[in-house]
């Protein structure tokens, strides 16, 4: 497979490099990540007028059509030049459902928010509850068609990522029945400030740029117009797409890990002990050839699953074989750098710390490594079954 970047590709990089140097200095991710917990109004905004949240999108709705390693290459390296965890993967999954799933007043009104809203945060998913993560028939968040044709969501989510900042959240809940055998549910876009939605913000390890909360939804009244797609379709909408999103997880592990080595590979050269660079070091060498090694192995198998996507190919196994695998040896990476930078890796003043912290997240997000294992050891004990 041929991955030589094309000019356009060029470009858009040298864009994402200009952006990331000019909203997210040393300074403006210490303030985001330790004081506001959440990007800049004038970061989002400068995001979406240079085009980053269009890409993707379709023409007729006013997007820019482009291949899905375009946008994992966006996302890759968006988090190396910032060498943060950032927002834009999880609300530009949202904005595509309503753009693939949504009435053409939802598209309008998604493109509108997009290109004229201000605001730090658009759109985020709802999916997770307190006792149901992967396994979705646990969950029991429900709407209820009322009399008067209106419908009643109640129930609870956690672990909703930009939960507290988005102008809209997309909730999957449901439909009528809460039980477990229930199989029908759908999706909803509900505004931030509709009567009975509230939220508690939820502290957590890394990621600090990126908010999380849980979401209480207490007879919030949603109407037909709300709902995104058809009815009892929600869960398998959300699936389709479900390989991709666990790329672009991988994307934003490998920009972060690449952050990290370059910082590590940097200092090794720098940092004087027994009166040589500690790069002379075989320790720390051995370091160096681990990290870039797994780097090189993870982009090419995130190119080349994504690759196959592109030509319309099932990356079921693929996409679950990369992801459980990438997200654990891209924080491994991020340990190594810190185990070169010792002492001072563990503090706050260098931000391999908190990169590292960001990267174990990942392994949690989008599938943790324990089910993609599950998912991928399930396909390849049939795969290599002795055929009868």
């Amino acid at each position: 497979m041929d991955f030589n970047l094309t000019n356009e590709q060029e470009l858009m990089i040298d864009s994402a490099r200009e952006y990331a140097e000019r909203y997210f200095t040393d300074e403006a991710v210490k303030q985001a990540y330790e004081v506001d917990h959440h990007i800049s109004l004038e970061a989002a905004m400068a995001y979406r007028e240079a085009g980053f949240m269009h890409l993707g999108l379709p023409e007729d709705v006013g997007g820019i059509p482009v291949d899905k390693l375009t946008e994992v290459l966006l996302v890759e390296k968006m988090h190396e030049f910032t060498g943060a965890s950032l927002p834009f993967v999880s609300e530009f999954n949202t904005v595509t459902d309503v753009i693939e799933y949504g009435t053409k007043a939802q598209q309008e009104m998604i493109m509108n928010a997009i290109e004229n809203v201000e605001g730090t945060c658009l759109a985020c998913t709802a999916i997770s509850e307190p006792a149901a993560g992967s396994d979705n028939n646990a969950m029991t968040c429900v709407t209820r068609k009322q009399p008067d044709g209106t419908y009643l969501l109640n129930g609870q989510k956690t672990w909703v990522t930009l939960g507290g900042i988005a102008l809209f959240t997309m909730v999957v809940a449901k439909d009528e029945d809460p039980s477990y055998d229930n199989d029908k549910y759908s999706l909803w876009l509900i505004p931030r400030d509709t009567e009975g939605f509230t939220y508690a913000s939820l502290d957590k390890v890394g990621q600090q740029i990126i908010p999380f909360v849980d979401q209480f939804y207490d007879n919030v009244v949603l109407t037909e117009d709300q709902r995104l797609g058809e009815p009892g379709m929600g869960w398998k909408n959300l699936m389709k797409k479900l390989e991709f999103e666990r790329c672009l997880v991988v994307a934003s592990s490998l920009g972060l890990a690449q952050a990290a080595f370059n910082d590590a590979g940097a200092y090794a050269s720098e940092r004087i002990c027994f009166e040589k660079p500690i790069a002379q070091f075989s320790v720390i060498q051995q370091h160096l050839y681990d990290m870039q090694n797994i780097i090189e192995n993870v982009r090419w198998r995130l190119y080349r699953t994504v690759t196959m996507i592109d030509q319309g190919e099932s990356t079921r196994l693929e996409s679950a074989l990369l992801k459980g695998y990438a997200c654990h040896e891209l924080t491994r990476v991020a340990d190594m750098a810190l185990a070169i930078y010792a002492a001072i890796g563990y503090t706050k003043e260098m931000r391999v710390g908190r990169i590292w912290a960001d990267l174990r997240g990942n392994e949690i997000g989008g599938g943790t490594t324990e089910v993609m294992e599950y998912i991928a050891g399930r396909q390849l004990a049939k795969l290599y079954a002795p055929k009868n």
